[in-house]
């Protein structure tokens, strides 16, 4: 089995700290479980990235959305199959926030 290099852009790693900022104001031990759910959710991306769902409209077969369960709703990252051995992360959100594309 394949295994991809998973990548982080600046926009999704200023993502994951805004997500984090919010979430240590609200409830530190929520933040730091829900950091735990992300990284093992794009840790899956490793092995599998083509079982996440095409992102909407679907016109790029490489863009894809990792649905990330947490509590009651969860979070979406957007990112995209760059080759057969690359995977970048483009935007992290809770599944609550505007649009991300």
């Amino acid at each position: 089995m394949s295994r991809y290099r998973v990548r982080l852009t600046p926009e999704a790693l200023a993502d994951l700290e805004c997500l984090q900022q919010f979430l240590i104001e609200q409830d530190l031990d929520a933040a730091e479980r829900a950091l735990e759910a992300i990284e093992a959710a794009i840790g899956l991306l490793e092995h599998s990235p083509f079982y996440c769902r095409k992102a909407w409209p679907g016109d790029h077969p490489l863009l894809r959305e990792l649905v990330i369960p947490f509590g009651k709703a969860g979070y979406v990252a957007l990112f995209e199959i760059d080759d057969p051995r690359h995977v970048s992360i483009l935007a992290v959100r809770h599944q609550r926030e505007d649009d991300y594309h």
